[in-house]
């Protein structure tokens, strides 16, 4: 299949749908509720270590409503299937009249957008909601290629076109999707998070080992303070998880969403199903203290990486926030053979305690010629600072160098 050149409107989905005719792609299909796919066929695109993709997390989600029309998240759910009935690609896709719950920021081109007398909103989303995890956005069967996610891709440029919405955005996708995104003519974004690395740690005091003396000793004056706080930690996973303590860690939730963001995406109900669905690769840290649950963090598994989520906690406790969500996440990595922790967005007190940036990729798709190049210019400016303090950040890196 021949590279898609940015083809401006008023034409190119007259253009789309020309390649689609002319190179026999299989069917398309979309769908307003995950319920409607075969959870099978659909996670056999997602892979062993993308719990977030996989469709007991997305049909929690929406079984749930927290991602529903009346909060402004009306799926579009896009399948590819050949001849059989076969899912050969697919995405979870969602039409969207907010930027709320997506962690790549646009709120600055939607009211720019606005002031000039567009209508940004609806737009749409391919993204996993409330997720600022990075993973295939464009999702293919192990027997598929690279030209059924050109396809697939293919198909949602042509959807947005078709359906007229002044944008697509493709958040935290992965690196090689990302140029191929672009590739097809959509622009490049670059954001980074923090993820902790294990090289084959024996266990905790082995990675200690690795950072600089003063980190060490800092790492462990905190992780002592918080054993002489009286303070014992405990992970619960699969049905060892209870709804005692899906009520507590939701109160935890609801605290820390409520400081953060003004109000919870997720509400009680989701985190039932979520221990019912995917209990297994649920890993529940719970602080207890007097054998009363004093704090929580919430962590999802993959094949190979633990993935760090939510927080909370009843009152401040010193330094608990990073035991619980850092130091027991690469315990519990070590322990089990996992290749990395990925500690979510923002924080840059993360690197002293072994999490160090790494580069997120999200793609955007704008329909109108001078926004686009207006976008354009504010995204190349984007990456070369946030590549400047990326290279600052790791001079903060608390493992040793060759002269310690």
């Amino acid at each position: 299949m021949p590279v898609l050149p940015w083809v401006l409107p008023p034409c190119p989905l007259a253009f789309l749908l020309k390649l689609m005719v002319s190179s026999n792609l299989p069917k398309i299909a979309q769908f307003e509720r995950i319920n409607q796919i075969d959870p099978q066929m659909w996670d056999a695109c997602v892979g062993e270590d993308n719990p977030f993709a996989t469709h007991a997390f997305l049909c929690a989600l929406e079984d749930s409503r927290c991602v529903h029309p009346d909060h402004g998240w009306l799926p579009q759910h896009l399948v590819l299937t050949d001849d059989s009935g076969q899912i050969n690609a697919c995405t979870p896709l969602y039409l969207k009249s907010h930027s709320y719950g997506e962690y790549v920021f646009d709120w600055s081109w939607a009211e720019a957008y606005e002031r000039a007398g567009g209508r940004y909103y609806p737009k749409l989303l391919c993204a996993i909601p409330f997720t600022p995890v990075s993973g295939q956005r464009l999702l293919t069967h192990a027997d598929c290629s690279t030209e059924d996610k050109k396809q697939l891709l293919t198909h949602l440029l042509a959807h947005a076109d078709k359906i007229g919405v002044s944008s697509l955005h493709i958040n935290f996708a992965q690196k090689k999707e990302w140029e191929m995104m672009q590739d097809l003519g959509m622009l490049g974004r670059i954001g980074h998070q923090y993820h902790w690395t294990n090289h084959h740690y024996e266990n905790f005091d082995d990675f200690l080992n690795a950072l600089s003396s003063r980190k060490r000793k800092a790492i462990r004056k905190e992780r002592k303070a918080v054993i002489e706080s009286g303070i014992k930690l405990t992970t619960l996973s699969g049905p060892e998880i209870q709804e005692h303590h899906w009520d507590a860690f939701y109160d935890f939730y609801l605290d820390t969403s409520g400081r953060k963001w003004g109000h919870p995406y997720l509400n009680r109900d989701f985190f039932s199903l979520l221990g019912q669905r995917l209990g297994d690769q649920t890993v529940l840290v719970l602080a207890l203290q007097d054998q009363r649950i004093v704090a929580g963090a919430l962590n999802l598994k993959g094949n190979d990486t633990l993935f760090g989520r939510y927080w909370g906690c009843l009152e401040d406790y010193r330094f608990l926030h990073f035991e619980a969500c850092y130091y027991q996440a690469i315990d519990y990595a070590i322990a089990n053979r996992l290749k990395r922790v990925e500690a979510g967005a923002q924080g840059q007190h993360k690197i002293q305690r072994g999490y160090l940036p790494v580069e997120t990729y999200s793609a955007h798709w704008i329909a109108n010629p001078s926004f686009r190049n207006a976008v354009d210019d504010f995204l190349e400016h984007d990456k070369t600072v946030n590549r400047m303090e990326m290279q600052e950040l790791m001079k903060l890196s608390p493992y040793k160098t060759d002269s310690q």
